[in-house]
């Protein structure tokens, strides 16, 4: 399970799903919902149209992390890095009972 959310997690990061309609439909959830480490709040909608014309970036991940909080529900947590700008993120993954969708993601900035 851990194998499989953080591949999710991962595709989630590369340019090849963020600037892809398709992609990301599939892997957002439609009540899918994210507070930004800039502190706004995204809906499916916004990313569907906000993603794929996004500047690309490089993410570094560690310390990647899932807790099952129930059947078919699974936290995951794990630090980015973006050049300097380093955040804590945390998702939570549904299975829908075809494939995972992610319905929730938060991103804090770290200082420091």
């Amino acid at each position: 399970m851990n194998q499989t959310i953080y591949e999710l997690e991962l595709s989630l990061l590369t340019p090849t799903v963020r600037q892809s309609k398709a992609k990301l439909n599939n892997l957002l959830a439609d009540n899918f919902l994210e507070f930004g480490s800039s502190g706004k709040i995204y809906n499916k909608e916004y990313q569907l149209n906000s993603l794929p014309s996004e500047e690309q970036k490089k993410f570094f991940v560690e310390d990647f992390t899932t807790i099952e909080l129930m059947p078919q529900v699974i936290l995951a947590t794990y630090k980015v890095t973006i050049n300097t700008q380093k955040s804590l993120r945390s998702s939570l993954w549904k299975f829908n009972g075809k494939n995972w969708q992610m319905i929730f993601h938060q991103g804090t900035n770290v200082i420091g």
